[in-house]
């Protein structure tokens, strides 16, 4: 499958016929410049764009590559609802009430016939490389290792990624190459780079165990060559990994690679349209991702979870958050009307692992206790809460999948935005302060024993 086949039937038939401009309906050409149907036709009227009467003579076809170059001109975007939520062209992920897709594709069965490096070379290019390996630059990891490993005991595995990234960054001097080939370079180096500069779990607090399990990790069975999926095992838990456990981490990456304009990734496309190199996109991301009603969310899913089963049961534990008044972690979510597609294909996977059952019918009682008050389902916090319970990992496990995994979308929309008009993302403020003029203000007076003039 190819990346257009994410576009419209008027393109797959034009390309069908071998012709040498796919020609766009306009719906179509609306959706690629961001407008509303009737700008398109504002367009055709002022003489920015061309159009062609259909056969039969209903509605007018575009060329696409017109209405490419006038996108790129305009950087165009309206408002999609009164409520004023801007939209942004973008190919690489659709949300529909149920399900989502990545470039045309089902997300959810993208994810379960192929790996986090296959769905990643998807959403970036278009093209499926079966087997595909990300592999750490020596000189980028030892730096992203060495600022890890320098950071205070207490510093979270977010900590730790914002420094690696920053790390890798000032050893890469082509990292300013945002040609498509220089940041697909720049991604596959990266993406392992984060991994590599987590601590192993169980090991010392100052890293000093990491060298000698084998540097960048060869002859282990998370080590160089093998899945990016056994690389993060380590790093999240010290219990052996078997074939189920790999294939539920594997597919959590692949499901969370991209889900459209999220909080973060919107912070990674304003970075992006100042030409910031990708790993200082990155960079943006991990900043947002940071905050608890977003890549955090899984750690309170985590511990009302582990609570619920050491409690034997969800309803203590979830009527202890409704008296406080706290929201129920893991429930909801605003895109989906029933249960997140992500969390039922991982909840399908734990299902199938014994380990998992305790875990398991703490998460299903949570939904059941609470759906008594509130109709409301699982969502991919719940699901990777779940995992993280089960294999022992840290309440923060579910945040360092979802920082790895979110990455690759990242890339994928700062390669989109460096197409566009530069820093076109420039909202107005609306001045809420005093009216000017106002006069100039009155310094406060100097403490005494503060400094200032000699007594």
């Amino acid at each position: 499958m190819t990346h257009d086949s994410a576009h419209g039937s008027g393109t797959r038939d034009a390309e069908a016929e071998g012709t040498a401009a796919p020609r766009l309906t306009t719906r179509e050409a609306a959706e690629r410049l961001g407008v509303k149907p009737e700008t398109v036709y504002a367009y055709v009227s002022r003489g920015q764009l061309s159009s062609r009467r259909t056969p039969g003579g209903r509605g007018s076809t575009f060329d696409a590559t017109e209405v490419d170059a006038l996108a790129r001109r305009t950087g165009r975007r309206e408002p999609s609802s009164p409520g004023g939520d801007l939209v942004f062209r973008t190919g690489i992920t659709l949300i529909e009430p149920d399900r989502y897709f990545f470039r045309g594709v089902d997300a959810t069965e993208l994810a379960r016939h192929q790996g986090y490096e296959e769905v990643a070379e998807w959403i970036w290019t278009g093209e499926l490389r079966p087997g595909i390996r990300f592999t750490a630059a020596d000189e980028s990891l030892a730096a992203a290792r060495r600022t890890a490993a320098a950071m205070p005991r207490h510093s979270s595995s977010t900590d730790r990624l914002r420094a690696a990234a920053a790390a890798a960054a000032s050893s890469d001097p082509l990292r300013f190459d945002l040609s498509p080939e220089g940041v697909l370079a720049s991604a596959r180096n990266l993406i392992p780079t984060l991994v590599g500069a987590l601590p192993m779990a169980g090991a010392p607090e100052d890293g000093a165990g990491e060298e000698a399990r084998g540097g960048a990790g060869e002859g282990a069975r998370g080590g160089a060559g093998a899945p990016l999926a056994a690389q993060l095992w380590e790093k999240l838990t010290a219990r052996p990994a078997d074939a189920a456990s790999l294939t539920v981490l594997d597919t959590a990456l692949a499901l969370l690679a991209d889900h459209d304009l999220a909080a973060s990734t919107l912070a990674a496309r304003v970075a992006a349209s100042t030409h910031a190199h990708p790993y200082a996109v990155v960079s943006a991301g991990l900043g947002v991702l940071e905050g608890p009603l977003h890549g955090a969310a899984s750690g309170p899913a985590h511990r009302m979870l582990s609570e619920a089963v050491d409690r034997g049961g969800a309803a203590p534990v979830v009527a202890d958050h409704l008296r406080a008044g706290r929201r129920v972690p893991g429930l909801g979510h605003r895109l989906y009307k029933g249960e997140d597609p992500r969390a039922s294909v991982l909840f399908a996977l734990l299902d199938a692992v014994p380990q998992a059952a305790p875990a398991m019918a703490a998460a299903r009682d949570v939904v059941a206790t609470t759906a008594r008050h509130t109709p409301l389902h699982a969502n991919v916090d719940l699901a990777l809460a779940v995992l993280s319970v089960t294999y022992g990992m840290p309440a923060e496990a579910g945040e360092t999948v979802f920082a790895v995994s979110r990455t690759a979308g990242w890339i994928a929309h700062a390669m989109e935005e460096y197409t566009e008009r530069p820093l076109r993302m420039r909202p107005s403020g609306q001045y809420t302060g005093p009216r000017p003029p106002q006069p100039l203000p009155v310094p406060l007076p100097v403490p005494e024993g503060t400094g200032g003039a000699a007594n």
